[in-house]
């Protein structure tokens, strides 16, 4: 199980990305790169699906439906909290890139993103 899937099985009980991607109808590596996106934007001011939608270039409609399977407000919220409070999942997260850049380039390019801020 990934530490990604242990943050969602936090928020809700046999939640995976997987089943989200399949539920969704999307693949997992933007099922991961959308949560990344949900999580950041939920810690800011504003709509956070219209926010994440603008870092991710994932369309709002895909992100509302992610937003609906891992629990709403209330499990954005308790997803945004375990971020906060483990730096390690912030690191996890941060790896996906915005843009929509999600699998390896996401990786890299997120991991270079953390080096150079």
């Amino acid at each position: 199980m990934s530490l990604f899937d242990q943050l969602l099985g936090s928020v809700s009980e046999n939640l995976d990305v997987a089943s989200i991607a399949s539920k969704v109808g999307i693949d997992p590596a933007t099922v991961q790169s959308a949560v990344s996106a949900l999580a950041n934007a939920h810690a800011q001011p504003g709509d956070t699906v219209a926010t994440a939608a603008a870092s991710s270039g994932i369309d709002s409609s895909t992100l509302s439906q992610i937003v609906s399977h891992i629990g709403g407000e209330g499990g954005l919220g308790q997803l945004s909290q375990l971020v906060q409070g483990h730096p390690e999942a912030a690191g996890l997260l941060n790896m996906f890139g915005t843009n929509g850049e999600t699998g390896a380039a996401g990786s890299v390019l997120g991991m270079a993103k953390g080096l150079f801020s």
